[in-house]
């Protein structure tokens, strides 16, 4: 089943229990992927969003509101940050499982190893390899620099 088609459906559902929170978030879903198909249109291209285009949004999604629940927590408003956790609760149910540690230093290890990454001029390579195949499963804010401190070293 298709990314939206699970967000469609998870909308109906909330929509026939009643599920106020949960619907406004699956709404903020809906309506920034409307808005990355519209951007694309605006560029002139006729491709429709696909999962790990979706996937990415999602992952944006998770740490906007990470980063606001930090601020409302720092700032004491609570209620504020426990809203921005639910909403995190709500989109994380369509990002597939995140890796462990020791899952994405193996990733990393088998993508430097597939590539035939030497030196940190092939960061990019390594990078392309990684988001293709673990979109939405890890920090790539993260990974970057593990990447590049194992090709400097």
């Amino acid at each position: 089943m298709k990314m939206r088609d699970r967000i469609a459906a998870a909308l109906k559902d909330a929509m026939k229990n009643k599920e106020a929170d949960r619907l406004s978030t699956l709404r903020l879903i809906n309506a920034a992927i409307k808005d990355r198909d519209i951007a694309l249109r605006g560029e002139g291209s006729e491709a429709e969003l696909g999962d790990a285009d979706v996937l990415a949004i999602l992952g944006r999604m998770v740490k906007q509101r990470q980063e606001s629940a930090r601020a409302y927590e720092e700032g004491g408003r609570l209620e504020l940050a426990e809203k921005e956790l639910a909403e995190i609760r709500v989109i994380e149910e369509f990002l597939p499982r995140q890796l462990s540690e020791a899952e994405v230093n193996a990733a990393v290890t088998a993508a430097i190893e597939e590539t035939g990454a030497s030196s940190i001029r092939d960061m990019g390579r390594v990078m392309a390899v990684l988001k293709e195949r673990y979109t939405g499963q890890m920090d790539f804010g993260a990974v970057g620099p593990a990447v590049k401190g194992r090709l400097s070293a």
